[in-house]
């Protein structure tokens, strides 16, 4: 089961690093902080989970200074800081809780008075493959940060222009080959048309 997480969370990590901050590995029991950050003016938080943003864990409003946590989390969910800068815990993780969080912020534009979301800094990719607690004390999470995806790419390009060099080079002999050939066969047609002009001039 540890590879197929492995592997499910690689493919995640490609697809959500650019707007994400990494991928962030904890084991059942632990905890996790998501420091939502933004620096233009708002009025409202809401940090989502799922990859199509389905879930509204916290809301927080800038007006009312209201917070409010889901119903199913609100035994494992606190909140610290001022808005817009709010650090949400979540605690008591468990595998359920694995899966991508946005920080969403909505607010109104100044010019033409429509809302708008914007996803702010802090969402991470949350990776809860199971375990014990105890294992949890000794195992570091791990994390996938940009150096290693673009190192990734890295040899991705290279892999592809190799096998690119290769195929042109394969094609190249295919062509020289065929023409060796045609070369070869060219001489014998001369010769079968000199021995067809002298059995002419015998015949004469």
């Amino acid at each position: 089961m540890s590879a197929i997480w492995v592997k499910i969370s690689t493919i995640l990590c490609l697809c959500y690093a650019a707007e994400m901050k990494g991928v962030v590995w904890k084991e059942a029991g632990q905890y996790i902080t998501i420091q939502c950050r933004i620096t233009t003016r708002q009025d409202s938080l809401n940090l989502k989970k799922g990859i199509n943003k389905e879930t509204v864990i916290v809301t927080v409003d800038r007006a009312t200074k209201k917070k409010t946590i889901v119903a199913e989390m609100t035994e494992r969910v606190q909140m610290h800081g001022e808005f817009p800068n709010v650090d949400i815990l979540i605690k008591n993780l468990s595998r359920s809780d694995t899966g991508p969080y946005w920080c969403e912020y909505t607010g109104t534009d100044e010019t033409t008075y429509t809302l708008e979301t914007t996803t702010g800094n802090g969402s991470v990719l949350l990776v809860v493959p199971g375990g014990s607690q105890a294992a949890a004390s000794t195992k570091p999470p791990k994390e996938c940060d940009a150096s290693r995806l673009s190192m990734v790419v890295v040899y991705i390009v290279i892999a592809v222009a190799v096998l690119f060099i290769i195929m042109v080079g394969f094609i190249v002999w295919i062509m020289r080959k065929n023409k060796t050939s045609d070369n070869m066969v060219k001489p014998r047609r001369m010769e079968n048309d000199v021995y067809e002009d002298m059995r002419g001039t015998i015949r004469r």
